[in-house]
């Protein structure tokens, strides 16, 4: 994305993840979102369009929307899946564009290597990390922490208004 771009988003308080959300990713969005909530109460706008990414990095923009006192509203513009989506269940508002798409799908563990030991321990952190997405998924949609954990692990893809139904989102922006 062009610079002058970039800058004219962020002076309407619109902050975007593209692509993998990876660790530096996250950081650049981490940094927006601080700065912009340092700004003022105001809400952020933060659009979606990313196919998943790495869970660590994507705890990460969840801490910060945690902590922050602007409200924070999630647009999907085009899709969210994995990790993604824990970030969008962080947003007090959460909508998305009616062509918009969705995937639950477990992020995938990355750049484990070691010993037997440190492969363990590692997977044992990946699954409390998992864990902490699926408890929120379970409480901003409402369903049942079963049907979450089965929809993740079997890729469930969900439509903008199958996300509706779900209660992954709260409302469908454009025309029907």
């Amino acid at each position: 994305m062009p610079d002058w771009l970039e800058e004219r988003l962020f002076d309407q308080r619109i902050v975007m993840i593209r692509g993998p959300l990876t660790g530096d990713a996250a950081s650049g969005v981490a940094a927006a979102l601080l700065t912009l909530d340092a700004a003022g109460p105001s809400p952020v706008q933060l659009h979606i369009a990313s196919d998943g990414g790495e869970l660590t990095a994507a705890l990460a923009v969840l801490d910060v929307l945690d902590s922050m006192i602007s409200p924070v509203h999630a647009l999907v513009t085009s899709q969210a899946a994995g990790a993604v989506v824990g970030v969008l269940a962080a947003a007090e508002k959460r909508s998305a564009y009616r062509h918009a798409r969705f995937r639950l799908t477990e992020p995938r563990a990355t750049g484990v290597t070691g010993t037997a030991d440190e492969v363990a321990r590692a997977a044992g952190q990946h699954l409390r990390e998992l864990e902490e997405v699926t408890l929120r998924l379970v409480e901003v949609t409402g369903q049942a922490r079963s049907r979450i954990e089965d929809d993740m692990h079997n890729g469930r893809s969900l439509t903008a208004p199958e996300a509706l139904e779900y209660g992954l989102i709260q409302e469908i922006v454009g025309k029907a």
